[in-house]
């Protein structure tokens, strides 16, 4: 989901309390700060040799003492709002960036409302992107039968 969706559908939602679900059905506690809304730009080389780069809004959320604390819907669009221009956030996706012993990045993937907004947040996965320079052909398969000087085609 990105930042403009995101935003557009917490305004609509009003002062209802966001909570955060974690892809594995547990949830950051609701009385979870927004601390950063960041913009994270990463460009790299994958192992292809070819030049990459990615963009995401990141929103790290935060655990203080103050359980009483509760984030309206409003309130974090408002919060997110004040960046979007700046940090030029409007169509990129957004994370959650929460710590549980270890610092994770979480994509939002659904926002639903009830009695309070849940945000439902996904799971990140490593890949390759140059499958066809890093992966071995598979067997039996044109690339491996007429690799070039084998004289077969």
């Amino acid at each position: 989901m990105n930042t403009t969706e995101f935003t557009a559908l917490l305004s609509a939602l009003g002062d209802k309390p966001v909570r955060f679900v974690l892809p594995d059905g547990g949830r950051i506690p609701d009385h979870a700060h927004i601390t950063e809304v960041g913009r994270v730009d990463r460009e790299f080389l994958d192992c292809g040799g070819e030049r990459r780069k990615t963009s995401f809004c990141c929103l790290q959320a935060w655990v203080a003492d103050d359980t009483e604390h509760r984030l309206p819907a409003r309130k974090l669009a408002a919060i997110i709002g004040r960046a979007l221009d700046p940090l030029g956030l409007a169509s990129l996706p957004v994370e959650i960036e929460y710590e549980d012993g270890v610092i994770s990045q979480f994509p939002v993937v659904s926002v639903g409302a009830g009695d309070m907004v849940t945000v439902h947040l996904g799971t990140k996965h490593t890949d390759c992107l140059a499958k066809e320079v890093c992966l071995p052909p598979a067997a039996g398969s044109a690339a491996e039968c007429c690799a070039p000087g084998s004289n077969c085609c």
